[in-house]
């Protein structure tokens, strides 16, 4: 039996199943196979592997309870990459799932930052703000 150890990497999104604002669910299986198609061409134009690790979950703040999916990516032993492209893949991955599924702000939390991507300041009306 061979051991393998690498440098922790850890990337993790929350991605919501709601068109924007508009309470229209998305069906989960569709970013499923938007990451797939993804992960394939990646494969094919760059032999890039970009494992992910969805488990279902909700965002709740104030009195907005959503449906998401956590999206989770690691430096996979067996396809090694560097950290920079590991990164960027992700970006330009989430970038598109937000295009593709009306996604006005979406967070990566990686384990040396945090970053926000957002197409408009504008947040969910069912957030209750004391102002």
């Amino acid at each position: 039996m061979q051991k393998t150890t690498v440098k922790p990497f850890s990337a993790k999104i929350t991605f919501g199943l709601e068109i924007g604002y508009t309470k229209k669910s998305i069906n989960r299986l569709d970013i499923i196979d938007a990451i797939q198609e993804y992960q394939n061409r990646l494969i094919c134009d760059k032999n890039v592997v970009l494992s992910a690790s969805i488990s279902d979950c909700d965002i709740v703040l104030s009195g907005q309870v959503e449906p998401h999916l956590t999206i989770r990516f690691i430096n996979y032993p067996k396809f090694l990459l560097e950290e920079t492209v590991l990164k960027e893949e992700i970006e330009k991955m989430v970038k598109l799932l937000m295009r593709n599924f009306d996604q006005n702000r979406i967070v990566i939390e990686y384990l040396d930052e945090t970053v926000m991507f957002e197409n408009s300041d504008s947040i969910d009306p069912r957030i209750n703000r004391i102002i």
